[in-house]
């Protein structure tokens, strides 16, 4: 699983998921990628659930991204535990996600393998995505402007 070597602090605030993406919201390597469309933390077995549903589908030809980092800590209390005595132990570390944020990418394979593996990835996340391209995403910069 994908976690920090170290960290400055064990245990963090959850934060806010608010807005949209204002990083890591263009392709920067691969051809096609795969867009968060809602907020969410992805923990890092889901990360990695997803990287091996695409690398198993393109039989590791071409080349994958991964885009996030579980970079936050998830504290979790014991069940039947009563309330107090402090924050939990650390459980999982997730990766924030905002609408907007590409997460994976994906290059070397023609474009329906492309699709379909990043389609089976997006089967492993638990937020509604969409597949684009390197072509999409300019685009749609260019009309914004």
């Amino acid at each position: 699983m994908l976690m920090p070597k170290r960290v400055k602090r064990r245990k963090q605030f959850r934060g806010s998921m608010a807005g949209k993406a204002s990083r890591g919201n263009k392709i920067s390597n691969g051809e096609y990628g795969l867009v968060a469309l809602e907020p969410a933390w992805i923990k890092s077995n889901q990360i990695e659930a997803a990287r091996i549903a695409m690398t198993r589908y393109i039989k590791r030809n071409g080349k994958v991204w991964i885009k996030i980092f579980p970079d936050k800590p998830v504290t979790a209390k014991p069940a039947e535990t009563r309330m107090g005595s402090g924050k939990g132990t650390l459980e999982y570390w997730v990766a924030v996600v905002k609408p907007g944020r590409v997460m994976f990418e994906i290059a070397g394979v023609p474009e329906d393998t492309a699709r379909e593996a990043l389609r089976l990835a997006m089967h492993k996340l638990p937020v509604k995505c969409k597949i684009v391209s390197r072509a999409d995403l300019e685009g749609g910069e260019n009309s914004e402007n």
